[in-house]
């Protein structure tokens, strides 16, 4: 049997039916969508932090790692400026040292002692010369002292090598240096500077690094050492460490 057309109230029933079905899966789509944008809305925060967290650790780091360079290298400065103190105050404390030496050497040259000085001194350049003929070369003020000293020396000489040897003299040394005489030989190519000045720069170079051992104590920080040359006396096989040898 067949239904006939449907009363208003019906139709107002089913339109209500339709219209609530309608709402009902607009909101269940509403709510879905609004999951979905919650849940990219998420990812994308964290995402944005993370990015960002990282940019602040990076920029805390490169200027951690600036800080810290910047310190070392005020560190390295202040140390180094504090030992280059140090090195100029110890080189000083050697100046005045030496200084002091050579006033006192000065002295000497001037004492009762000189004459015997000049003798061995004289008596060492025609040792290591062992030439027919030498050039001696003094203070002016020394000429007498080194004329007697001269003779004496070769005297000497003679009798230890069985050589003779005749001596020129030359008063070319300044009065104010500290005496001794510079020996040569050839017309001058070979020389030996035996002046009371130069042996006592061979005696600083021999005692320098004793010297500063007993003013400053032992480098901690070297771990290596050099004998020194001795001081040339003679007939020593270092004869040639001394300041001579061929001119020209």
């Amino acid at each position: 049997m067949s239904r006939g057309a449907l009363s208003d109230s019906e139709i107002q029933t089913e339109m209500n039916k339709m219209v609530a079905f309608i709402s009902q899966e607009a909101r269940e789509k509403a709510r879905e969508i609004q999951v979905k944008a919650d849940e990219e809305f998420a990812i994308e925060k964290a995402k944005i932090v993370r990015q960002e967290s990282l940019a602040i650790d990076a920029q805390y780091e490169k200027k951690r790692k600036q800080a810290e360079v910047g310190w070392k290298i005020a560190q390295s400065t202040a140390l180094n400026n504090s030992r280059i103190e140090v090195l100029r105050a110890r080189n000083d404390a050697l100046e005045k040292l030496f200084e002091e030496a050579s006033n006192q050497v000065k002295k000497l040259s001037s004492g009762k002692s000189y004459s015997d000085a000049l003798e061995n001194l004289i008596l060492e350049v025609l040792l290591l010369l062992l030439a027919p003929e030498v050039k001696l070369e003094h203070r002016p003020k020394d000429a007498n002292a080194v004329k007697k000293a001269a003779k004496k020396a070769e005297d000497r000489y003679k009798e230890m090598s069985g050589r003779e040897t005749k001596i020129d003299f030359e008063a070319t040394l300044n009065d104010d240096s500290a005496g001794g005489v510079i020996g040569s030989t050839m017309q001058g190519r070979i020389k030996v500077d035996n002046t009371l000045g130069e042996r006592l720069k061979i005696l600083e170079e021999k005692m320098l690094p004793e010297l500063r051992t007993d003013l400053f104590g032992k480098n901690e920080n070297r771990k290596f050492y050099t004998v020194s040359d001795p001081l040339f006396s003679i007939g020593h096989d270092n004869a040639t460490s001394r300041n001579y040898g061929a001119q020209s």
